[in-house]
C-alpha cells in the first residue's frame, strides 16, 4: 500500500433528481424498488429473536454433550465451513510459529454486546482487563464504525491504536502521509491522526442535522454522529416503520452524490464515497506500524459486522492472517474462523495471552 499517494479515489455516484414528467415517474418507481430492496436486506441482516433463541438452545444442548455440535443443525453445518477459533486454537498457533501476531478488534458485538441504546454499549471490566493484558504482548488496534473519541471513551485504554468511523479516523505513529497533529483525548501529548475523508466533515455534519430533523417522528429511531459517517439506528423501531426510516435516509442521501448509504446490524450508515474501508484501515495500520511483512507477521481480525468483511477479504487476498467472525447464526463470510459472542472473544484473547506467557517461560528455560 502506497502511503504517499495523493488521496483515496473519490467516485461521484449519479442520482436522477429534479426530473419531471415520465422520467420523474420512472425515478419514483426506481426509488420504490430501491426501498423494497433495502427493507429485504435489513430483514436478512436482522434474524428474528425466536430464531436466535432456537439456535442458542441447540448450542447449549451441544455444549452439554462434550462441546460437540450437531452437523444436521444450520449452525452446526456452518461450523464445518467456519470452525470455532477456540476449537481451532492449536491450528492458529501452529501458523503463528516464528511470526508476530497483530490484533485488530471491532467494538460493538465483539468486545461489547449489542444493546438497544448504542450509548450504553459498555464493555465489562473483565473484557477491558483482558484487552489490556493482550495488548501487553501483541500490537492491538480497535477498528470501529463509531467515532474514534467515542470508542476510546468505551475502551479507555491508552496502549491501543484506535481507528474510528470505519477506519476514516486513525490514531497512528509518526509517518508522513495525510497526518495532522492535534491534542487528543487518548493522550495529553500531541498525537498523529490519519483522516482520508477530512474534507467531508462539513457535509457529514449537515446530513446529521437533517437526519435528526427528518427522523424525529419515527418512534425508536436514533441518529448518531460518528464524525466521518452518520449512523441511523433502527433497532428500537417497529418493523412496520422501517420503510419510513429508509425513505428518510434515502431522500437526504440522494441529494449528496458523494455520500452513500450502507447497512449493518440494525443500523443504516451514511458514508463518504471514497476508496476506503476497514480493510484499507488494517492495511494502513500494518504498514505504518512496520508490520506489513506477511512472512513475519500474522494479523488476526475479529469482528461481527458486514463492514468487517472488508478486513476479512484483505487477509484472504494477502494469504496471511485470519479473519474471525463473531456470530451466533450462520452467515456468508470471508472469515476463516468464528466465535459466537463477546464471551468467546474474551476466552480466545485469554488463550492468546496464556500461550504467549507459556512461550516466554519456555524461551527463558532454554537459555
Amino acid at each position: 500500500m502506497d502511503l504517499n499517494n495523493n488521496s483515496p479515489v473519490i467516485t461521484d455516484m449519479p442520482y436522477l433528481t429534479k426530473l419531471t414528467g415520465p422520467r420523474r415517474k420512472l425515478v419514483t418507481k426506481i426509488d420504490g424498488a430501491m426501498v423494497s430492496g433495502w427493507i429485504e436486506a435489513m430483514r436478512c441482516s436482522s434474524p428474528p429473536r425466536k430464531r436466535l433463541n432456537l439456535i442458542n438452545l441447540n448450542h447449549d444442548d451441544k455444549n452439554n454433550n462434550n462441546g460437540m455440535h450437531d452437523n444436521d443443525t444450520p449452525y452446526g453445518s456452518w461450523l464445518t465451513k467456519c470452525p470455532s477459533a477456540l476449537t481451532s486454537f492449536d491450528q492458529i498457533i501452529v501458523n503463528a510459529k516464528g511470526r508476530k501476531i497483530a490484533l485488530f478488534l471491532d467494538y460493538d458485538g465483539t468486545l461489547s454486546h449489542i444493546v438497544n441504546d448504542p450509548d450504553k454499549a459498555v464493555m465489562t471490566n473483565s473484557m477491558r482487563a483482558t484487552v489490556k493484558s493482550v495488548a501487553r504482548y501483541f500490537p492491538t488496534a480497535i477498528v470501529s464504525g463509531r467515532s474514534r473519541d467515542k470508542v476510546f471513551g468505551f475502551v479507555k485504554l491508552t496502549e491501543l491504536y484506535y481507528a474510528g468511523s470505519h477506519g476514516m479516523d486513525i490514531m497512528v505513529p509518526n509517518i508522513n502521509s495525510y497526518i495532522i497533529s492535534s491534542t487528543d483525548k487518548q493522550s495529553k501529548e500531541q498525537t498523529n491522526v490519519f483522516q482520508p475523508a477530512r474534507e467531508f466533515l462539513p457535509m457529514i455534519d449537515e446530513v446529521f442535522r437533517s437526519l435528526v430533523e427528518s427522523t424525529k417522528g419515527i418512534k425508536g429511531s436514533n441518529v448518531e454522529n460518528n464524525k466521518f459517517c452518520v449512523s441511523v439506528h433502527y433497532r428500537n423501531v417497529d418493523e412496520k416503520d422501517w420503510n419510513s426510516v429508509v425513505r428518510c435516509v434515502n431522500n437526504i442521501v440522494k441529494s449528496y452524490p458523494r455520500l452513500k448509504m450502507t447497512h449493518g446490524r440494525k443500523v443504516l450508515e451514511i458514508r463518504p464515497v471514497i476508496d476506503w474501508d476497514k480493510g484499507k484501515a488494517v492495511e494502513f495500520l500494518l504498514e505504518s506500524l512496520g508490520l506489513n511483512n506477511s512472512d513475519d507477521v500474522l494479523p488476526i481480525y475479529i469482528g461481527d459486522d458486514r463492514t468487517d468483511e472488508d478486513a476479512f477479504k484483505l487477509l484472504r487476498k494477502r494469504k496471511c492472517g485470519y479473519g474471525i467472525l463473531v456470530s451466533s447464526v450462520p452467515k456468508e463470510t470471508d472469515a476463516f474462523f468464528s466465535l459466537r459472542d463477546p464471551s468467546e472473544v474474551m476466552e480466545f484473547l485469554k488463550s492468546l495471552v496464556r500461550w504467549k506467557k507459556y512461550k516466554s517461560l519456555s524461551n527463558e528455560d532454554n537459555k
